[in-house]
């Protein structure tokens, strides 16, 4: 059975190979890996199957935008009082807008993969 995935999109990641190809699997969840804290990669359930790796790095990504928005809404009002000169405070929020921005676009990601996980999982069904 083919893959119902729609062709690679501008948030499909670099690092794992094309729905189909060769190996690909072995490079989303290389790929999925790097999302999670190291320690998660002992669970040999998440490592054994794909698609639960691939929600829970969807669900680690959105906790990183969390907290990287709640730091962004709140660098102004709190970074003064930990004696940070303004330049400092400048760049941290620079640094925080551009990580959600990155983070945005690392979930986007995720889903493409989750999306074509679960349809290669369905075809082998």
């Amino acid at each position: 059975m083919a893959l119902t995935y729609s062709p690679i999109t501008s948030d499909w990641p670099c690092q794992v190979k094309t729905p189909g190809s060769f190996d690909w699997e072995r490079s989303a969840i290389k790929w999925l890996r790097e999302l999670v804290p190291a320690r998660y990669a002992s669970y040999p359930t998440l490592m054994k199957h794909p698609v639960l790796l691939a929600r829970h790095a969807q669900i680690q990504v959105q906790h990183e935008i969390r907290v990287a928005r709640t730091a962004l809404q709140t660098a102004r009002s709190e970074l003064p009082a930990l004696g940070l000169h303004e330049s400092v405070i400048e760049h941290t929020i620079k640094m925080y807008a551009a990580e959600v921005l990155q983070l945005s676009h690392i979930a986007r990601s995720v889903r493409a993969v989750t999306h074509a996980l679960t349809d290669s999982a369905a075809a082998r069904t």
